[in-house]
């Protein structure tokens, strides 16, 4: 079969009519709306182009300055500063006096963190979470942890002397899609 070009053909126009359209022919001509348009600017930019030229030579009128109120007179007496006026409050001269009272308080160290990463049943799911904390540089422990039912295999890291080494810890490994630690106090 040949290969025919449809996009440089012209198209056919259909030559039958549709039946829900009325028969009306395009009106022949300029529209009114063309017509008050161009009566418009033919009026409009000529006029604009006078404006312009008839102002082009005027000079603006002279601004006067408005009169000072009061004439400043430079003598000896006003190189000197005028008084301070006096306070509408009393909060300056409660500072001044003002006694702050310090209080003793004392750093609890609420002691050593440890940050779980991680539960399962099995060890091998815990063995491989353990192996994916290492490839970001820190070191993972897998503990057991006996219940009533069946038996835990959590991932921890820790201890951590202070909340802060751990969180630093917990931004570096959600840094590598590690998400689901979480600090507690170490028991």
């Amino acid at each position: 079969m040949a290969h025919q070009d449809y996009v440089s053909r012209s198209r056919v126009k259909n030559k039958k009519q549709s039946p829900y359209k009325k028969n009306v022919e395009p009106a022949q001509g300029i529209s009114l709306k063309v017509k008050l348009i161009t009566i418009f600017l033919v009026i409009a930019l000529p006029s604009f182009g006078y404006l312009l030229w008839s102002i082009k030579d005027k000079q603006p009128a002279a601004v006067v300055a408005p009169e000072p109120a009061a004439k400043v007179v430079k003598t000896k007496k006003a190189t000197k500063l005028p008084e301070l006026p006096k306070e509408k409050w009393t909060y300056v001269d409660d500072l001044k006096s003002k006694q702050v009272e310090v209080g003793q308080y004392e750093v609890k160290n609420k002691g050593p963190y440890k940050m779980q990463c991680g539960s399962f049943r099995t060890r091998k799911q815990a063995e491989s979470l353990k192996a994916k904390i290492a490839f970001t540089g820190l070191e993972a422990q897998v503990g057991k942890s006996v219940g009533s039912s069946s038996t835990w295999y959590k991932v921890y890291l820790g201890p951590y002397d202070k909340k802060r080494q751990a969180e630093k810890d917990k931004h570096k490994l959600k840094n590598n899609a590690i998400h689901a630690c979480k600090i507690w106090g170490w028991d």
